[in-house]
């Protein structure tokens, strides 16, 4: 917890520490306002196994009021996940016990379906994203090389409205949400795995590690290998892995996007300087310089945005006849080279239609 100061106390009960009943779990504001935030707390003096599970009611006066609340295994620790809700003012703090129990009765208000070819992530029956672990191939007529597994898309507005696209006509290698490397080293020599065109490198989906789905999140744990192309066959050099959570919020849809990178060999791997490269999101062709806008935490708008650096970017945009819909994409103040610098196409790209493209790019300085 980076935003938040937790103080965990337990009661025995006679029990051994790993073997707690209850837990008392602070949570201090600091020095902000908070809204429906997201809290985790490792619970793991409460001694719990997977065959247990928890229950959280928050303190107020003298009264115990329950909270909905999820326990997710993470690297062998229980991790305890609820929703801060409401506000919570700046200096505040607000008290909440934990109690171990064998039987969890939840709602599954956040949930994961499994088509057999990708998870679709849902809140309260609306999908909020799919991740395609099958590969999608291009249209037809176009090079097998633009085939792709491992990408979200579609990404949902609440409405409904599709946010992603992928395979566009004037980039097929755009894949909706995606996280490849356009500049990469490698015993010698330089790959690229972004521009599936050139034949250098690809990157696909490997497995599922676990899923999650309850009261408060839905996500998964996805493994993707990143391969180079060499004259002596097809190499894996890294492994990635994503662990995507959609959060039970009140308003919107708030989903988290994590990344880890491992090289695969003893051989060191380098991800050069390169203006474009890592985190993509190609937007919904409905959106052109006439019915989208973006943002960004420092002030900047569309055309002023490109080789900037920002906590956060905004796009919005017309759909149709169906309203405006929009996506805020904000950096973890911890990622490599934060504020990270953008790449985005300004109002010329596309030969002036300006659809919208926008990526964090840490490798772009």
């Amino acid at each position: 917890m980076k935003q938040f100061i937790l103080i965990i106390c337990c009661w025995l009960l006679s029990l051994p520490l790993w073997a707690a009943e209850t837990v008392k779990i602070v949570v201090e504001a600091g020095n902000f306002e908070r809204k429906d935030c997201v809290i985790s707390a490792d619970i793991s003096v409460l001694g719990t196994r997977e065959v247990f599970s928890v229950a959280l009611f928050e303190k107020i006066d003298k009264k115990k009021k329950p909270v909905k609340c999820q326990l997710i295994w993470e690297e062998k620790k229980p991790v305890l996940y609820w929703i801060l809700d409401g506000v919570t003012p700046a200096g505040t703090s607000r008290e909440f016990i934990a109690k171990r129990i064998k039987v969890h009765q939840g709602t599954g208000t956040m949930k994961v379906s499994d088509t057999g070819t990708a998870l679709v992530l849902k809140k309260n029956g609306n999908e909020v994203l799919q991740y395609n672990y099958a590969v999608t191939f291009p249209p037809a007529g176009i090079d097998l090389a633009y085939q792709r597994s491992g990408f979200i898309h579609p990404a949902y507005s609440p409405s409904g409205n599709v946010l992603t696209a992928i395979q566009p006509k004037d980039h097929y290698h755009h894949y909706g949400i995606w996280n490849p490397w356009t500049r990469i080293e490698y015993d010698g020599k330089i790959y690229d795995l972004w521009n599936l065109g050139d034949k250098q490198g690809t990157v696909r989906a490997r497995d599922i590690e676990c899923t999650y789905q309850g009261d408060v999140c839905a996500g998964y744990k996805a493994m993707l290998d990143h391969y180079i192309f060499t004259p002596s066959g097809e190499k894996v050099i890294m492994d990635e892995s994503w662990n995507i959570k959609a959060w039970n919020v009140a308003d919107g849809f708030l989903w988290d996007f994590e990344s880890g990178l491992h090289p695969s060999t003893d051989l060191p791997v380098l991800i050069k300087a390169y203006r474009y490269a890592g985190f993509g999101w190609r937007a919904t062709e409905e959106w052109t310089k006439e019915n989208s806008e973006m943002f960004t935490s420092e002030g900047k708008t569309r055309q002023g945005i490109d080789g900037t650096t920002a906590r956060w970017i905004y796009v919005t945009g017309q759909c149709g006849n169906r309203g405006r819909s929009g996506m805020l994409f904000l950096g973890h103040p911890e990622n490599y080279n934060a504020p990270e610098p953008l790449r985005i196409w300004d109002e010329n790209a596309n030969g002036g239609r300006g659809d919208a493209f926008v990526n964090f790019a840490p490798t772009k300085k």
